[in-house]
């Protein structure tokens, strides 16, 4: 634990953010670090729990052993505290930034509001680690002989191909993209967190024995089954890409899209990639409309905001959830609560309980608007309370079904489950194709950051066992 008084001496804080007059200005991050020795008071908070739930699945799905490097960051020795936090987590600087820390939900002092700035302290670790020089490559001290095709290079296919290749395993990582990442790099905005911290990681495994193949689209330019022939183990980490289907009339007019086709198109706009093929897709000038309520509703706020937009408006179906939850009935779980984030609060307007019931065009074909009703919990629409929201670009942010079926999954012919995901359990990871397996997404359906790498993680060790008979890598 951290000082034994801590909780009661000193109150929690969090980095402050740039004025959101500011920060709309540009793409780049825009929190403002802790000082050293703030991040140690907040770390020396940790209270000595009887059950740590912080650090169980309730909180933590890779099992951050958050009380021992709190512990650690008090007592100044931050290099073990890196070693520490390394030891579960692959990419802890990501993490850091953008998991939505339910880590804090499960800290026995939110039962009183306020948790520990685990998150916080997190980032804190992993970014004094890399300006240190104490993140080196970890190359094998031995090859197996073994090669192994990583199909993906998301967060999932990231920690697995690390972790293989530190076992000793030849790994390719084929991925259909430019650049490293997956939805880390072309669907995160910059603004949460800008992608130096992918190449970094990159270089790490590249140094370590990795090799990525780009522009590689697995089932399309290149058919699984050589893939199979070339390697002893084929994991696929493709993620979850189909949208979820939207039964709404007007959504083939000119300016409504899907969210990921829009974040995307900035994302390379900002790596410098050439996207001179597409047809720009902004919210310059222009009144917007995001349809969804989560985290990428909200990157479609952020980025809109970015662009230019005159207006963003945000539709949630669902109603507005309490101020603050019950804790005796919730907690350690994750909560139902109001929630703002960064972008939301740079002025977006927010409408609950509102169903989009058509989408309204010009005689050009164009987006002028969208109808919306009040609905009841049931999500019926209420007779009487139709209103109208002028668009010019409507986003629709309402999540993913399961991966692409079409070329890769097709051509694997294994079993799905009744989501539509490849089914593999979480013991082997195993599809019912032999010597192929599934992690992340493409598995468990869309999801958190944090899930993706302990699922990376726990299929490189099913691999590892499959393919040596033993393992030394941690589940």
């Amino acid at each position: 634990m951290g000082k034994v008084t801590g909780f009661l001496e000193i109150d929690r804080e969090e980095p402050r953010y740039e004025p959101a007059s500011d920060r709309i200005r540009h793409f780049g991050e825009f929190t403002i670090p802790l000082s050293e020795s703030r991040v140690t008071d907040q770390a020396a908070r940790c209270m000595d729990c009887g059950v740590p739930y912080c650090h169980g699945d309730t909180g933590c799905p890779v099992n951050n052993q958050i009380p021992d490097w709190n512990d650690l960051v008090y007592n100044g020795n931050w290099e073990e505290a890196a070693r520490n936090l390394h030891s579960t987590n692959n990419f802890p600087e990501f993490t850091g930034r953008i998991c939505p820390a339910p880590c804090e939900e499960a800290c026995t002092l939110n039962l009183e509001d306020v948790p520990v700035a685990i998150k916080t302290v997190e980032q804190a670790i992993a970014d004094k680690a890399i300006r240190s020089g104490w993140i080196r490559p970890q190359p094998a001290t031995h090859r197996t002989g073994k090669k192994v095709a990583i199909i993906g290079s998301g967060p999932a296919g990231l920690a697995a191909a690390q972790q293989l290749a530190r076992a000793g395993h030849e790994v390719h990582v084929y991925e259909r993209e430019p650049k490293a990442g997956g939805l880390l790099r072309y669907g995160i905005p910059d603004f949460k967190m800008e992608k130096d911290h992918i190449d970094f990681r990159v270089g790490q495994m590249e140094a370590e024995g990795v090799t990525f193949h780009y522009g590689v689209n697995v089932g399309v330019t290149t058919p699984l089954a050589e893939l199979q022939r070339w390697h002893d183990a084929v994991l696929l980490c493709g993620g979850s890409e189909t949208p979820r289907p939207v039964d709404v009339e007007g959504v083939g007019f000119a300016g409504v899209h899907f969210a990921m086709p829009f974040l995307i198109q900035q994302n390379r706009r900002l790596g410098g990639e050439d996207i001179s093929g597409q047809a720009p897709l902004t919210a310059a000038g222009r009144h917007v409309v995001v349809v969804g309520g989560g985290d990428t509703a909200s990157d479609c706020v952020g980025t809109s905001f970015r662009q230019g937009a005159v207006a963003v408006t945000q539709l949630d179906v669902r109603p507005m959830p309490p101020q603050m939850e019950n804790k005796l009935a919730n907690w350690p779980n994750w909560p139902v609560k109001m929630r703002t984030s960064s972008s939301q609060a740079e002025g977006a307007i927010r409408e609950f309980s509102a169903g989009t019931m058509k989408i309204l065009g010009n005689a050009a074909g164009e987006v002028i608007g969208v109808e919306c009703a009040r609905v009841d919990r049931q999500r019926q629409p209420i007779e009487g309370s139709e209103f109208i929201i002028k668009a010019d670009l409507v986003l629709l942010a309402i999540g993913f079904a399961h991966p692409i079926h079409e070329g890769m999954l097709a051509e694997l012919g294994a079993d799905l489950d009744r989501r539509g995901n490849l089914f593999a359990d979480t013991l082997s990871y195993r599809t019912t194709v032999p010597g192929v397996y599934a992690a992340g997404d493409m598995r468990r359906g869309q999801s958190l950051v944090v899930w993706a790498i302990r699922e990376g993680r726990q299929a490189a060790r099913a691999i590892d066992i499959d393919l040596m008979g033993r393992t030394d890598l941690p589940r």
